[in-house]
C-alpha cells in the first residue's frame, strides 16, 4: 500500500508529458557535439597519419616517437630500417614514425643539425 502511494506521488503530472521529448532533443544535441568536436578531428587526424606511415618510401628522412632522427634505407611491410649515422642501421616498428623532417621544419621542433 505504501509503494502504491510512493509510485503515484512520484509520478509526473499532466503539465510535464513534453519533458521526455526535450530530454530526448537534448541528447541527441550532445551527441552531435561530441561528434563535430572530438570524434571527427581525431578520426581524421588517424586518417592522415595513417595516409603518412603509407607513403614512406627510402631516403625520407622522419623521426620515431622515440626522438629518433633518421633516413629510412629500408620499407618493410611492418616495419621500417633507419638509418641513424653512417652505417648504423637500426629497425624501428612502422607504428612508431610520427613525423617527417617537412613536419618538423615546419613546427619548428627539429634539432640543431639535421642530416
Amino acid at each position: 500500500m505504501l509503494l502504491n502511494y510512493l509510485l503515484l506521488d512520484a509520478a509526473p503530472s499532466g503539465g510535464a508529458a513534453g519533458s521526455g521529448w526535450s530530454t530526448l532533443i537534448m541528447i541527441a544535441i550532445l551527441i552531435v557535439i561530441f561528434y563535430f568536436f572530438m570524434i571527427r578531428p581525431q578520426s581524421q587526424k588517424q586518417k592522415k597519419i595513417t595516409e603518412f606511415r603509407s607513403s614512406l618510401k627510402n631516403g625520407d628522412k622522419v623521426m620515431t616517437a622515440g626522438g629518433i632522427y633518421g633516413r629510412i634505407r629500408e620499407v618493410k611491410e611492418k616495419a621500417v630500417i633507419l638509418e641513424v649515422a653512417d652505417g648504423v642501421r637500426i629497425k624501428v616498428d612502422i607504428s612508431s614514425i610520427y613525423q617527417s623532417m617537412q613536419d618538423v621544419n615546419e613546427t619548428g621542433s627539429n634539432p640543431k643539425e639535421q642530416q
